[in-house]
């Protein structure tokens, strides 16, 4: 493997002291530990390893790894989320929430000042929120699996798509050298993601396939237009066409069982 290449694998991310899961590409597993989420796409994920995508633990290990076998390490808490940091611990009003119609509980995610945060602790008329990624201070253990690595630039395209925007159903994409075109989905041309997605898929694509010109291709077909009254002459012809009943001598063993 080398800085750039996307491989697909399979993973489960765990906290190494509680044995909690928190990630994992199996759907089973996540019903299993209740941490299933419907929104999540499930099976084996699209990963670009070397290019600071995901925990620096686990970039270095899959660089090293071989596809088709399994694996399994241990993230010290510097190679993972990182060390805890106090400053990011806050004290809130209780009145901030209750305004917001929110009933304080801990364990709770909340967006404080516009960034996410759990409340660890609720008080009388306090509220502690705390600012550090939940795995922050915590070390991990990561089981995976490379199932495959694409080297295609339509299949690497696609998998670039798919991490961008979520899905590359619907898609059209073809390539020539540096150059991508791209023929959108139907879907897209309406949702408002696609337009945020769509920048960070034009620098993906620079970035890890090298494209040079990117050409994404919109394309609205005139609708055909039905003949007025030619459906409808034909559903009354249909209608009147006498029915003709077989002769008791005509019918079959099948027809006398079904009469």
């Amino acid at each position: 493997m080398k800085a750039g290449d996307i491989v697909i694998a399979e993973f489960e991310g765990w906290i190494q002291d509680s044995n909690e899961l928190f990630d994992t590409t199996s759907e089973a597993l996540a019903k299993e530990k209740e941490i299933f989420n419907d929104k999540m796409t499930y099976g084996a994920q699209p990963l670009i390893v070397g290019k600071g995508r995901i925990f620096p633990g686990l970039d270095e290990s899959i660089l090293k790894a071989e596809v088709g076998k399994e694996y399994e390490i241990v993230i010290p808490p510097e190679k993972a989320a990182g060390p805890r940091d106090a400053k990011l611990v806050e004290l809130h009003p209780m009145r901030e929430f209750l305004k917001q119609e929110i009933e304080p509980r801990v364990g709770l995610e909340v967006t404080v000042k516009n960034k996410p945060a759990i409340i660890t602790a609720v008080t009388a008329g306090r509220v502690r929120v705390d600012f550090n990624n939940r795995l922050a201070g915590r070390t991990l253990k990561y089981k995976y699996k490379i199932i495959e690595k694409p080297s295609k630039p339509t299949e690497v395209a696609k998998l670039l798509l798919r991490m961008a925007y979520g899905t590359a159903d619907g898609f059209d994409i073809e390539h020539s050298g540096k150059n991508y075109n791209i023929k959108l989905s139907d879907t897209c041309k309406y949702d408002q993601r696609w337009m945020l997605a769509k920048y960070r898929y034009v620098s993906d694509l620079r970035e890890i396939a090298g494209a040079e010109t990117i050409s994404f291709v919109e394309e609205y077909a005139k609708p055909e237009k039905k003949e007025e009254g030619k459906e409808e002459k034909v559903s009354k012809e249909k209608e009147e066409e006498p029915k003709t009943e077989k002769a008791p001598e005509e019918l079959t063993d099948e027809d006398r069982k079904s009469a």
